[in-house]
């Protein structure tokens, strides 16, 4: 039974894992930039498309657009989607994004708002595929700067950063993505968590 009594606040922080055959890791990049997850204004896709334009790379947008964001797709999306380097997909399957990640030079998550922890960024490390991601929410904590990609403050540094993709090594990032943030490791610090609440008072340990 877990002792309630011992968890006056957080205990440990475990990141969220996958498991590492969901993704296929490749070594050479991609020609374009990939947007993954789903078209609203804190997500920051206009954001997206901007920097795609300024630093003349095609950019495919696999994102669904839920009934709350649809104003925002319509009035600042739609008319952004007439350049033609831009591809709107849609909503993909889980078995597509491990081709449409493999297959991308960088992921590109300029947020707007305290993400809690971006799925999408361990999804395109799991594939290799670097990320360049504004430095909000759980960002700073997810992405390794020079290993799996670039934390930026704005378009200019994204762009910047963009030139920078090409002397990373795919393989350093899929390793990251295994030490960090497989489901084994995350198992692994669940069970610890569960182990020192369960211990009696007197052989209680702190976490590492």
């Amino acid at each position: 039974m877990l002792n309630a009594s011992r968890c006056p606040g957080p205990v440990a922080n475990v990141y969220h894992g996958l498991p590492k055959d969901l993704f296929t890791p490749r070594a050479q990049p991609g020609k374009y930039l990939a947007v993954l997850g789903r078209i609203s204004p804190e997500k920051r896709v206009d954001r997206a498309i901007r920097i795609a334009l300024r630093a003349g790379m095609p950019l495919k947008i696999a994102a669904k657009v839920d009934k709350p964001d649809r104003e925002y797709f319509t009035q600042v999306i739609e008319p952004l989607l007439r350049e033609p380097s831009i591809e709107f997909l849609g909503e993909i399957s889980e078995p597509e994004k491990n081709e449409f990640l493999g297959h991308a030079y960088a992921l590109l998550f300029p947020i707007d708002w305290p993400e809690p922890f971006g799925l999408a960024m361990i999804e395109a490390m799991a594939c290799g595929t670097p990320v360049i991601a504004y430095p909000f929410g759980s960002v700073p904590e997810v992405v390794d700067i020079g290993q799996t990609g670039f934390i930026v403050r704005d378009e200019d540094e994204a762009v910047k950063a963009l030139e920078k993709v090409e002397g990373l090594s795919r393989i350093v990032c899929r390793r990251v993505f295994e030490q960090r943030f497989s489901a084994d490791r995350m198992a692994r610090e669940y069970a610890a968590v569960y182990s020192y609440l369960c211990e009696p008072e007197s052989t209680s340990r702190m976490i590492s």
